[in-house]
């Protein structure tokens, strides 16, 4: 068959192995690591569907090489811990079954140890282990390794791969970027040693070769290494991409392909990770420039979903593999949808952060658009329903796409009704906000997978009690969703007043002042948005925060934008009046004051439509309510209902 996309389809050979494309999975941490460091049953499962999906290959991460000098709570492997090795093997085996080549990424974190304890006070007392003594941001004292310790870990790092080869993986890859402790040696900025590992460049990259080369001889020469590094570290006083591509050339006689990533923990997050406020493949100039400079293949990084621009990096040769983390977190079956020739049904990841933020708070994993993630070994092989009923979803949203999708997938008759003449729900309302375009792109995509699974769709049709009963469905799910919350203001019904949802039908109206009433997340986004189209923006909150609803990783984020943007906030501050001069307030002491604007924007929140469920709770044998219809929530709990209730049929 002639593929769309020949180059990102192509298999590429490093050391003995042939992987069977370009599209490769990048490390992520395991759904659930148990008390003693081993991977849990869940993480199985977690790694394998990507296998299935059709990647190239599908990195494990992180594996701890030395806890003595590095406490974080992440994976150990081990002949000490029964059922440890075994944990790999079994993991290892699941990718490998599926054609993919399970890689395993060996990691420090020096000074950062502890980084994903959820017992802050413990992480507090630990021993900060790095390159140099010195002071961490937090207030942290650090302590420079010794050269004995330094040994010891190199050390590690070999026994670490046997073991990883013994296991069955069939790729290593060594972490050396984001400002972990390889990274912490080659930096300027972090590596103030004297010694024979500090100062000049070949001592600062001493470090990396002695890890590398200890690697290399515990599994052999033909077996696939790689090198992570930031191509530039991206912060003042760190190393820029001319020593970034010094870096790669004194490691590619050890290795077979460089990975480049950006950035450092400490300085850079949205930028190793990026943001939905950054352009997509932001970094893909990094791993170009290096590949310029070394013999070996290339691989870039960051915020790439998108086959075409895929495709465009490998024909133009910037890269020679593209990576992917929270992409294949989102679209499993990314990979083989694009060697089907099927990549308008490709998922993209919309950079909410969501898979990020879970972890540091239950120590699992969620995906706001994939809700298999972390239950992968409850679904994996759920196949047809093996009596097939016809199935009426109420509602258009996202919620009743997901079930639909989903319903249709398990061989059932489904019929969804939207009230409206679009599909997409509240998602409809993104396509004006330039970094949630993807959000507005995922109910696209939904509604194409509706029409290829043969669900009928009928728009402008209301479901009500008699039309639910008049098409005798077996089950009914309820996915009708929530309303704005208008608060009872005077003036609130102005003709300069825009609902939050409706402004990607208002935009030609709203004026050059605007005030965004409500700093929630919905309000927060809106008010950056237009702050960077230019006009004077305020943004009112009667909390004492804004963006309280945001989750813990998009957060800061999202608050550094607006400050970045001198967004004029508003805390403690209530709205009393809309007058045509604009919006009178009240602040925290109780002084008035006028707010002028020329368009108020309302986004004090959500509320489900109980009154619309109240009358559909008996319209069928089997009725489930999802989503915003139960409580107004997040995408997350949307796609997870509507995905589960329609398994439930």
């Amino acid at each position: 068959m002639e593929r769309t996309h020949p180059n990102l389809c192509k298999p590429i050979t490093l050391g003995n192995t042939t992987f069977r494309n370009r599209m490769f999975g990048a490390p992520l941490g395991a759904t659930d690591i148990t008390a003693d460091f081993s991977l849990g049953p869940r993480s199985l499962g977690f790694y394998e569907l990507r296998a299935k999906g059709g990647a190239a290959n599908v990195t494990v991460s992180e594996l701890v090489v030395h806890p003595p000098t590095d406490a974080s709570h992440m994976l150990h492997i081990g002949l000490d811990v029964p059922g440890q090795l075994a944990s790999f093997t079994y993991t290892a085996d699941a990718i490998r079954r599926h054609g993919a080549v399970p890689s395993i990424e060996l990691s420090h974190s020096g000074q950062y140890a502890g980084t994903y304890l959820l017992d802050k006070n413990k992480k507090a007392g630990l021993n900060q282990w790095g390159a140099s003594d010195g002071v961490r941001p937090d207030g942290i004292p650090v302590k420079a390794l010794s050269t004995e310790q330094l040994a010891d870990i190199v050390r590690a790092y070999g026994e670490a791969a046997a073991l990883a080869k013994r296991a069955g993986f069939g790729m290593i890859m060594v972490h050396g970027g984001h400002g972990w402790l390889i990274n912490q040696f080659l930096s300027p900025y972090f590596n103030k040693r004297e010694d024979e590992y500090g100062g000049s460049f070949a001592h600062r990259t001493r470090l990396a070769r002695e890890v590398l080369l200890s690697v290399r001889e515990a599994v052999g020469p033909g077996f696939p290494l790689e090198f992570r590094m930031s191509g530039s570290e991206l912060f003042e006083g760190g190393y820029d991409l001319e020593e970034g591509w010094r870096i790669a050339q004194a490691v590619e006689d050890i290795v077979d392909l460089i990975h480049v990533s950006a950035g450092s923990y400490q300085f850079g997050f949205a930028i190793t990770h990026p943001s939905m406020f950054k352009d997509h493949g932001l970094n893909v100039y990094l791993a170009e420039e290096i590949k310029k400079h070394v013999s070996i293949p290339v691989a870039t990084i960051g915020a790439l979903s998108d086959p075409d621009q895929m495709e465009e990096i490998i024909r133009s040769g910037k890269a020679d593999i593209v990576y992917m983390a929270r992409g294949m977190l989102a679209d499993p079956e990314f990979a083989n949808k694009v060697m089907a020739n099927r990549t308008d049904e490709c998922i993209r990841c919309l950079r909410c952060y969501v898979c990020m933020a879970e972890r540091p708070v239950t120590q699992t994993r969620r995906c706001a658009i994939n809700p298999r993630v972390g239950r992968e070994h409850e679904t994996m092989y759920i196949g047809p329903a093996q009596h097939p009923r016809k199935v009426l979803v109420a509602g258009g949203g996202i919620a009743g796409m997901v079930a639909a999708v989903t319903a249709a997938d398990r061989g059932h008759r489904v019929v969804l009704c939207e009230k409206s003449d679009a599909l997409g729900g509240i998602l409809k309302s993104e396509q004006a906000l330039p970094f949630k375009y993807d959000m507005y792109l995922l109910g696209q995509s939904y509604a194409l997978l509706m029409e290829r699974k043969g669900v009928d769709i009928r728009l402008n049709t209301e479901v009500t009690a008699e039309y639910a009963e008049a098409e005798g469905a077996d089950a009914l799910i309820v996915a009708v969703g929530s309303e704005p919350i208008v608060p009872p203001l005077p003036g609130i019904d102005g003709e300069q007043v825009v609902l939050v949802n409706d402004y990607y039908l208002s935009e030609d109206v709203v004026g050059q002042r605007v005030v965004v009433l409500g700093g929630g997340l919905s309000g927060s986004e809106c008010a950056l948005h237009l702050k960077q189209e230019g006009r004077d923006v305020t943004l009112v909150e009667m909390r004492n925060e804004m963006a309280l609803d945001a989750n813990i990783r998009n957060r800061p984020i999202l608050l550094a934008e607006l400050a970045k943007a001198e967004v004029d906030e508003r805390p403690s501050c209530r709205g009393l009046e809309i007058t045509d001069e604009g919006l009178v307030c009240e602040d925290e002491v109780g002084n008035r004051l006028l707010l002028e604007a020329d368009t108020i924007i309302c986004a004090v929140g959500q509320r489900p439509r109980t009154a619309a469920v109240d009358t559909l709770r008996d319209a069928a044998p089997f009725v489930r309510v999802i989503g915003d219809a139960v409580r107004a929530s997040t995408i997350t709990n949307a796609v997870y209902e509507g995905f589960y209730a329609a398994l439930d049929i």
